[in-house]
């Protein structure tokens, strides 16, 4: 503490030290004015992430295999910058603690926290009581009484737990007549191995579902002190595979019953003799949400060795009706009038159409490119009025509000059209939907069709996410392998429920589970009798 005692009677000093006073305050508040203009800079920069990641996410008309990985890289950077921040506010905090100890009053800056979400209510909570005061902290007196408590929460992690479950089977003799007898072996979910369904659905998700390949599997097991090969995990995998392909054929049969289904594909590397070559993976989705059915949603897929049409043929053989999809040339036989049982009305993809044009009009601002971009999103913002309705009031918005604006897109198109040069990229991508327009049209006079294919869409982007993990499927048995969980597990996560706890049930029970009720397993009939069971 500075008294008039301490201070000096020299003139000159006392000027020396209220120079170097003066000189220490500004450069404190310099200091501090730099790690506030530093926190606001990346705070500036996070929220223009947080915008740019937001329209991402809620972008439906772009290239989803673009921007998943767009949308996965800032998500990435986001979080860097997030630490950062944090970083840089904390350092602010503590200079401006230093300032206010030298007595400079400097206001810190303090940087938007994200909203806490309040801790999951179904997650047991453990009560640490503090122990409270014996006196009173004012007068001493030992006379105290509660009045109340105030509770803070923290979320805290348990390691998982292992355990070995013994199956005991007590033998008896009879003392009459000597004969033994003892109860059935339970059953398990495969016929080899001596995993849980708890545990074999566990590995089965991380594969499929989190896209952990067996090998990081096997390390993190040996980190928790359980050794579990690649091998014996491989094992396991396809051995309850197998198990659950009853299930897989019924969630095709209910696809492919459908009164309209999506159909879209993505290559799968496939590892061949020290390389990789290129298959397919094809999905199939019903899904008649948009139209008000209350056939519950699923998707189907298959993996094939290459992108012949003749898969597609093979796969939807036994269907006939509208099918939404691009342009592929492959799909062409399936549109046939002579096709057997009948044939598959071809309807068009408007986000294919989009993108195309989006494309144009991003790169080069092509005018034409521009303003078709405008009429294209007036008709999607229709389209999102309407989903959910009734097919029949899907319809009649569509014949009022969409067939005019068709109209004029369509006139418009041949018009610009019709002046441009035929080797144009503007041309090539008018054509695209010129050359379709009664399959681009369809969605008007029927309410069960949807405007884009984008359902088929987001079902494969849980292969094009998982590709980046595990980088090449071993084998073509391998790649079938994973179009039968991919079936399972995403049909899950579209009925809403847990496909990791769907999975360990059903795994438990298929064994001796009557072969004429698998479609009580399916995962909206799981989830109806959990519901009512829960009541």
């Amino acid at each position: 503490m500075i008294t008039a005692e301490s201070l000096p009677d020299d003139v000159a000093t006392l000027k020396a030290l209220v120079l170097a006073g003066h000189a220490a305050q500004l450069a404190a508040e310099a200091n501090a004015r730099n790690l506030e203009a530093e926190v606001r800079a990346r705070t500036l920069l996070i929220e223009q992430m947080k915008f740019t990641i937001a329209k991402l996410k809620h972008e439906q008309h772009g290239q989803s295999s673009e921007r998943a990985s767009v949308l996965e890289q800032l998500e990435l950077e986001l979080a860097d910058l997030e630490e950062d921040a944090s970083e840089a506010e904390a350092a602010a905090e503590l200079a401006a603690e230093r300032a206010k100890a030298a007595k400079i009053n400097v206001q810190p800056f303090e940087r938007r926290r994200p909203a806490r979400r309040p801790l999951p209510e179904h997650l047991p909570r453990e009560r640490i009581v503090h122990p409270a005061p014996t006196n009173c902290g004012c007068c001493g007196g030992d006379r105290l009484r509660k009045i109340g408590e105030d509770v803070t929460e923290t979320l805290e992690l348990v390691p998982q737990q292992w355990k070995v479950i013994q199956h005991v089977r007590e033998k008896f003799s009879c003392r009459a007549c000597e004969a033994i007898s003892q109860p059935p072996a339970p059953f398990h979910p495969i016929t080899r191995g001596r995993a849980g369904p708890r545990l074999l659905a566990h590995i089965l998700f991380a594969k499929y579902g989190l896209h952990l390949p067996l090998n990081r599997q096997s390390t993190t097991y040996a980190h928790e002190g359980v050794t579990l090969d690649v091998s014996t995990l491989a094992d396991w995998v396809g051995a309850a595979a197998a198990t659950l392909m009853p299930l897989v054929e019924a969630i095709k049969a209910h696809v492919l019953a459908g009164e309209r289904i999506h159909a879209d594909d993505t290559t799968v590397p496939v590892l061949a003799k020290g390389k990789t070559r290129t298959g397919r993976v094809w999905t199939y989705v019903r899904d008649d949400r948009p139209f008000a059915g209350h056939a519950p949603p699923a998707a189907m897929f298959f993996y094939s060795l290459d992108r012949s049409g003749t898969h597609p043929e093979a796969h939807l053989a036994t269907y006939a009706g509208p099918m939404q999809a691009d342009a592929y040339a492959g799909f062409n036989r399936l549109y046939e009038a002579s096709r057997k049982p009948g044939p598959i009305t071809e309807v068009g993809c408007w986000a294919h159409a989009r993108r195309k044009l989006f494309e144009i009009a991003r790169l080069k601002k092509a005018p034409i490119a521009i303003e078709a971009i405008k009429q294209i999103d007036a008709l999607f913002a229709i389209e999102r009025e309407i989903n959910g309705l009734p097919q029949h009031e899907r319809k009649a918005a569509r014949h009022a509000r969409s067939r005019p604006l068709v109209d004029e897109l369509h006139t418009f198109l041949r018009e610009r059209r019709a002046k441009l040069s035929g080797k144009s990229e503007t041309a090539k991508a008018i054509d695209y939907s010129l050359k379709r327009w009664d399959v681009f049209t369809r969605f008007i006079d029927d309410g069960r069709l949807c405007f884009t294919n984008n359902a088929a869409e987001r079902e494969l982007r849980a292969v094009a996410v998982g590709r980046k993990n595990w980088t090449f499927a071993g084998s073509d048995e391998g790649g079938s392998r994973a179009a039968a969980i991919y079936t399972l597990i995403q049909t899950a996560r579209l009925n809403g429920i847990d496909p990791q706890a769907w999975l360990a049930d059903v795994l438990a029970r298929l064994p001796d589970h009557p072969a004429g009720s698998i479609a009580d397993l399916l995962p909206w009939n799981w989830k109806q009798a959990a519901v009512q069971a829960a009541a």
